[in-house]
């Protein structure tokens, strides 16, 4: 690779690390009584929890359905990331990108 060619592919990489900044990424669990919106850098953006799961009784209900939906929210951001830079490094996995 040419001098040239790495400035393309910093400046293609840099576009698209704003683009997964900007993207919103919902997951949600419970019928949507647990919602979580990440960005495309896994970065969390908010958690809405309905008032009919929050029952002091059955806190690990409430539990779960939170760890479900932000694991689908990290899963669904990872893959996002994964697309968009993807083509970009052809395949190759850059630690701090990926």
């Amino acid at each position: 690779m040419n001098k040239n060619m790495i400035q393309q592919l910093q400046a293609r990489l840099n576009k698209a690390q704003l683009e997964l900044e900007a993207m919103e990424i919902e997951a949600s669990s419970g019928g949507g009584a647990v919602k979580i919106v990440v960005n495309g850098q896994q970065k969390f953006k908010s958690i809405k929890i309905s008032k009919e799961v929050v029952n002091p009784e059955d806190v690990e209900m409430l539990e779960d359905l939170v760890l479900s939906a932000v694991t689908e929210a990290v899963t669904k951001s990872q893959e996002a990331a994964g697309t968009k830079l993807g083509g970009l490094t052809g395949g190759f996995k850059i630690p701090g990108l990926m």
